[in-house]
């Protein structure tokens, strides 16, 4: 089943107005989660809009607050989102991010007390539709063991890194420091199909494939075992420091996962290089990766975004596929 990127915009849009988002708000929130969609994010689409409703319901967003500057240090600002709307937030500060690096070269907006943000890639295609460089980064609360350990003490904090090109054909990586995202989870759980690669583990300890059995014990595989662990604790530590807001500990005593915090980082390449040269660059590396002799007769070899703009190009042309129930659940709102 496949419903128009229109059709679902103005059913994000009527259900977000019923729950205390202004015209605007409401239209730039469904937007930002049908684009999660049209890009092939179905996790951060259409299947996580319901329980963004939840939270709505349960008072944990204020759709009526919007982030704001609470400390200046030129290049660098922090900002305190008041738990509103986290997508709205992010966005915000990451313009703002934008507007320091054409001043500076360089901006940095740390955002605290702030709620998810949905897909965290959005924010990174956002800073290269700007023509800069983008780095961002958000906690978690606690859903990944520490390496070596058992209980849930680290974040599967997301990272993305977004380096533009002219024509709008981006190179982003959108990634969880665990080898999948719970996002991802329940979409192949949704789907029925196994994980490509093990991504947690089982009830008797060992390595697995199936998302409802990570799911049950919450023991889900940092990526690159050791090293995924320590970049979490690292983008944690950086991300306190810089905003004063919430660890990933503090976020586990919330009982919810709110009050997130997030940093925004955009660099401006034209203060070094030309459009061209960049351009150049960027294609020149892009094109050497795709000149790779692929593992399996007839396969490809994709640079980081590809997918997603192919995905865009396919749904934007086709519909966007939709879980039925979940696409139910939203018409029943």
């Amino acid at each position: 089943m496949r419903i128009q990127y229109e059709v679902m915009k103005s059913e994000f849009k009527r259900v977000l107005l019923k729950y205390g988002f202004d015209e605007k708000n409401a239209s730039d929130a469904a937007e930002l989660f049908v684009q999660n969609s049209l890009a092939g994010v179905y996790s951060h689409g259409l299947n996580r809009f319901p329980r963004v409703v939840e939270y709505l319901k349960k008072g944990e967003i204020d759709p009526k607050v919007s982030a704001d500057c609470v400390m200046e240090m030129g290049a660098f600002e922090r900002w305190d989102g008041h738990r509103g709307f986290g997508p709205l937030n992010a966005k915000k500060a990451m313009d703002r991010a934008v507007e320091l690096a054409k001043q500076y070269g360089i901006g940095v907006v740390a955002l605290g007390n702030n709620n998810h943000w949905m897909r965290g890639g959005s924010y990174g295609w956002q800073a290269a539709d700007q023509g800069c460089i983008g780095i961002c980064w958000s906690n978690t609360q606690p859903n990944m063991p520490a390496w070596g350990g058992m209980d849930k003490k680290i974040g599967n904090n997301p990272l993305i890194m977004a380096i533009p090109r002219s024509n709008g054909e981006h190179v982003v990586i959108d990634c969880a420091v665990s080898q999948f995202s719970y996002g991802k989870m329940e979409d192949c759980k949704l789907k029925g199909i196994p994980l490509p690669v093990p991504g947690g583990y089982d009830s008797q300890g060992n390595l697995t494939t199936d998302p409802a059995e990570i799911e049950k014990t919450w023991r889900v595989l940092p990526m690159g075992y050791w090293k995924g662990s320590g970049i979490s604790i690292a983008l944690d530590l950086i991300a306190t420091v810089l905003s004063n807001g919430n660890s990933v500990h503090t976020i586990g005593t919330f009982g919810d996962e709110v009050g997130l915090t997030q940093v925004m980082i955009a660099i401006d390449p034209s203060k070094g290089n030309t459009l061209e040269m960049t351009d150049e660059i960027v294609t020149g590396i892009v094109e050497d990766v795709k000149q790779s002799i692929p593992v399996n007769a007839g396969g490809e070899v994709y640079y980081p975004g590809e997918m997603e703009l192919r995905s865009m190009k396919e749904n934007l042309e086709m519909g966007i596929p939709v879980v039925e129930e979940k696409w139910n659940e939203v018409l029943a709102m």
